[in-house]
């Protein structure tokens, strides 16, 4: 019984709910990318290099077997315009990623570029570390132009 809770209390906990949503809608991203390659990007670019469809790009290594009108073995192809494909698919998931990262880095550094609020200040006299509201510094007792507001 014990194992049971210890993965209910691995599978519920935020991070690993979290990856899982984003697998999930990575694949279905990685679904909307292959269908922008396939119908939208590479039609065009069949069109320019002469109707070419790239998807059947294939070169046979061993010709299709046949006996009466029947295929008795397959051809042997090496598929290399599904190999295009994937790659510019690649590249547009990659180039998703790369900007989300890059906005997602710029807004944590903006995070940490401002700057706090000083809460120390050096006391005229001595040069010593001194509350930013102090009307007395606590290690030469000189008295200071400022105090509390």
């Amino acid at each position: 019984m014990g194992m049971i809770k210890e993965f209910k209390e691995f599978a519920v906990k935020g991070n690993v709910v979290d990856m899982a949503v984003g697998i999930i809608i990575g694949g279905a991203f990685g679904t909307i990318v292959k269908s922008l390659v396939a119908d939208v990007i590479m039609p065009p670019i069949g069109l320019l290099t002469g109707g070419v469809d790239f998807a059947k790009l294939s070169h046979v290594l061993q010709p299709a077997k046949e006996e009466g009108g029947k295929v008795i073995q397959e051809a042997v192809t090496i598929n290399y315009g599904n190999f295009v494909n994937n790659v510019i698919s690649f590249i547009i998931v990659a180039f998703a990623v790369f900007m989300m990262i890059k906005s997602l880095n710029a807004a944590k550094r903006k995070e940490e570029e401002a700057p706090a609020e000083p809460t120390e200040k050096d006391c005229p006299y001595c040069y010593g570390k001194i509350a930013i509201m102090a009307s007395r510094c606590p290690n030469c007792t000189s008295q200071l132009d400022q105090g509390p507001a």
